[in-house]
C-alpha cells in the first residue's frame, strides 16, 4: 500500500499562524502585567487612605486633647480657621444683578444647587459677601468632602463631565502631583495642599438635590432663621439633605 505524502502548509499560512500566535501570546503577557500592576495600585492606594485616616485620627485627638487642657487650666482654646469654605447655590437668576453674575460665574456656582469647594481667605470672603443672598456657605468637615468626592465626584477632561470611578483617572490627570487615588483627593481638598487648585480644577462642580423637607426661607439670612449666609459647620448637616 502506498503511503500519501503529508500535504505541505502554505508559507503564507504558516506565517499568518505565527503571527496570530505572537499576538496571543503578547496579549496575554499584556494582561498579566496590567493585572499585577492594578493590584500594585489598590494596594497603594489602601495603604495611603490607612495613613490619612490615621493623620486624621491624631489631629483630632491632639484638638480634643489642646481643649481639655485649656478647660483643665480655666483657659480658652480657640481652634485654627478652617481652611476650605463649601459653597452652595440656593438661588436662580431672578433679580440677580450683573456683578453678582459674574461672581457666582468665578465661582462656578452656575446652576441651582450646586455646590464648590474655595479657599478660605480674605478676597473669597469678600466675594462672599457680594453673593450672599444667592449663596450658603461653610465649612466642611472631612466627611463630608469624601462624601462629595465619593458620591457627586465627577471629572473635568475636555469640557466633558467623566464619572470618576476608578483611581487610574485621578492617576493619569494627578500623578504627577504624586495624587494617584480617591483619598488623596479627599485629603488635599480638606486640608487644602499645595494642589488644591489644580485638584479642584479637575472636579466638576458638585450637582446637588433639594434638601429633604425643604428651605427654610431663601429670602432670609441664616442668622435670622432664613437660609442664605454663613452656616459655619451646620454646613455639613445641609449637604447630608441634598446628596
Amino acid at each position: 500500500m502506498v503511503k500519501k505524502e503529508a500535504k505541505k502548509v502554505p508559507e503564507a499560512l504558516q506565517k499568518l499562524r505565527s503571527r496570530i500566535a505572537a499576538n496571543d501570546a503578547a496579549k496575554s503577557e499584556a494582561k498579566a502585567q496590567a493585572e499585577q500592576y492594578r493590584a500594585a495600585a489598590t494596594q497603594e492606594a489602601l495603604e495611603r487612605s490607612e495613613k490619612h485616616l490615621k493623620d486624621y485620627v491624631a489631629s483630632q485627638v491632639l484638638s480634643q486633647e489642646n481643649q481639655q487642657t485649656a478647660n483643665e487650666s480655666r483657659d480658652y482654646w480657640v481652634e485654627p480657621e478652617p481652611k476650605v469654605i463649601l459653597a452652595i447655590r440656593i438661588k436662580g437668576i431672578n433679580r440677580c444683578p450683573p456683578k453678582v453674575r459674574s461672581v457666582l460665574k468665578l465661582f462656578r456656582l452656575i446652576q441651582l444647587h450646586s455646590a464648590v469647594l474655595i479657599k478660605n481667605n480674605k478676597a473669597t470672603k469678600n466675594m462672599l459677601k457680594l453673593v450672599e443672598p444667592w449663596v450658603t456657605y461653610g465649612y466642611p468637615s472631612r466627611e463630608t468632602i469624601q462624601k462629595l468626592v465619593y458620591k457627586r465626584g465627577y471629572l473635568k477632561i475636555n469640557k466633558s463631565r467623566i464619572p470618576l470611578y476608578d483611581n487610574a483617572q485621578i492617576e493619569k490627570e494627578l500623578g504627577k502631583f504624586k495624587i494617584v487615588c480617591a483619598e488623596d483627593v479627599v485629603t488635599e481638598l480638606a486640608t487644602c495642599g499645595p494642589h488644591f487648585k489644580e485638584v479642584n480644577s479637575l472636579l466638576w462642580r458638585y450637582k446637588l438635590s433639594s434638601p429633604k423637607g425643604g428651605f427654610s426661607h431663601k429670602r432670609t439670612s441664616y442668622i435670622q432663621g432664613g437660609d442664605w449666609g454663613n452656616r459655619e459647620k451646620k454646613i455639613n448637616n445641609l449637604v447630608l439633605r441634598m446628596l
